[in-house]
């Protein structure tokens, strides 16, 4: 049946090689379930309802991609979204986040109609790779910030606005020493070091004190507080526009970037450098954005983390599978999940922030119409503690910087086009 379902020989691969890779892949991407948990409590949303759909989130896609794409790429909550969600959406915006859940959707949706009609291609060619590499540092800069907050390094300061924290506090030590951690393991390749590192620091806490734990092993939490709570026609509103695009924006170039990405390390590209059923890998990524939303968490995309998986002989769904199987699992570890300290989990949105900037050195630092909307793209989010205010500064900077260098010809309709939408959005919809 295995045979049938995932064509095993044809990719060169046995059960036993999958399995282990699906392991592989969940261990360096389990964090998710302590991290992303704690980011929606931060928007009044239950924690064990959100630890619960962060679980059943990852289980959804990571089995619709093993399962109708057949690639052995995992779904989970994404980084940076959950933040941007969280802490701007509802914490700045003063959204709700059932409202925020329905923009997520809607999102989801226009990722799915994109990937049906096809339309996918033209959006990515169309923007520049400098400014897709400037969001991903700025969304790298948006978690950097938040990590340090979360660890009490950075606090806020009437004058400066912000400032360095009481360094001599157990949480700001731990958090640093659980950054060295997990850098150093990465280093060493130790498979799940992220994860490591928040169960290190866990552990210690729990042994001097400074958290508790009610347990290990629990039936999983009620989803009733958020299940079906999404608000979609609250958020239809004009000034969830830019919401719902920075959302959509995001998650299609990281998801066609991890999809790519995983797919030529694997070596499951065709003869053209194209990847073989690329619509329905999209199409698993979006769905799974859409049931996410209606379970009560943020944004759910591929991970990058897959590749780990592959590098361990992973090449079909049935890794992905795994992955989904590890999940659900994991639903009945709640009490663990529970008591994780906000510190603990710093290290890992740090180290998250570090993997996310690295895309900067693509950039042309030569070509001053390229590196000023970079730098300004980048710094926007975490100035302005929003990731749709970077990127609709990024486009009007980028594109009225070319136009006034006589550099027109690198200017396409689209940017035009959404350079002057972001202008209307900033000016009539802030």
């Amino acid at each position: 049946m295995l045979e049938k379902l995932f064509k095993l020989r044809e990719h060169g691969t046995t059960v036993r090689t999958e399995l282990l890779a699906g392991l592989t892949t969940f261990l360096t991407m389990a964090y998710i379930i302590f991290v992303n948990p704690m980011m929606m409590a931060d928007a009044g949303i239950d924690p064990g309802a959100a630890f619960v759909a962060t679980c059943l989130a990852a289980a959804i896609g990571s089995l619709i991609m093993g399962l109708w794409a057949n690639y052995p790429i995992a779904l989970a909550p994404g980084m940076g979204l959950n933040a941007f969600f969280s802490y701007t959406v509802v914490g700045s915006m003063g959204y709700s986040w059932q409202v925020a859940l329905g923009a997520v959707f809607l999102s989801g949706l226009m990722f799915f109609l994109l990937s049906i009609f096809r339309i996918r291609e033209w959006i990515i060619n169309s923007i520049p790779m400098a400014l897709r590499s400037a969001i991903a540092a700025g969304i790298g800069l948006f978690l950097a910030l938040i990590a340090l907050k979360n660890a009490g390094i950075v606090v806020d300061h009437p004058a400066t606005l912000v400032s360095m924290g009481d360094l001599t506090q157990p949480g700001a030590l731990l958090a640093a020493a659980g950054f060295a951690v997990i850098v150093a393991l990465a280093y060493r390749k130790v498979t799940g070091a992220v994860m490591i590192g928040i169960l290190l620091i866990t552990a210690i806490s729990l042994i001097t004190g400074l958290s508790q734990a009610s347990g290990v092993v629990s039936a999983p939490p009620s989803l009733a507080p958020t299940l079906m709570q999404l608000d979609i026609k609250g958020a239809l509103e004009v000034g969830m526009l830019s919401i719902i695009f920075a959302f959509l924006f995001v998650d299609l170039f990281d998801t066609s970037g991890t999809l790519i990405g995983v797919a030529q390390r694997a070596n499951l590209v065709d003869a053209d450098g194209k990847m073989p059923r690329l619509g329905r890998a999209l199409m698993a990524d979006s769905t799974a954005t859409m049931a996410g939303a209606a379970l009560g968490t943020s944004t759910t995309t591929s991970y990058i983390e897959s590749a780990a998986g592959t590098a361990a002989g992973g090449r079909t769904g049935l890794t992905a599978c795994v992955v989904a199987l590890l999940f659900l699992l994991s639903l009945f570890f709640s009490p663990l999940a529970g008591a994780v300290p906000a510190f603990a989990t710093a290290p890992a949105l740090l180290f998250v922030a570090v993997l996310m900037t690295g895309g900067l050195v693509q950039v042309d630092w030569d070509d001053l119409t390229e590196a000023a909307p970079v730098v300004i793209t980048a710094i926007m989010m975490p100035l302005t503690f929003s990731i749709a205010n970077g990127i609709a500064a990024g486009f009007i900077v980028w594109t009225a910087i070319k136009l006034l260098s006589g550099r027109w010809q690198d200017l396409n309709p689209s940017l035009y086009v959404l350079a002057g939408l972001f202008v209307i959005k900033l000016a009539l919809f802030n």
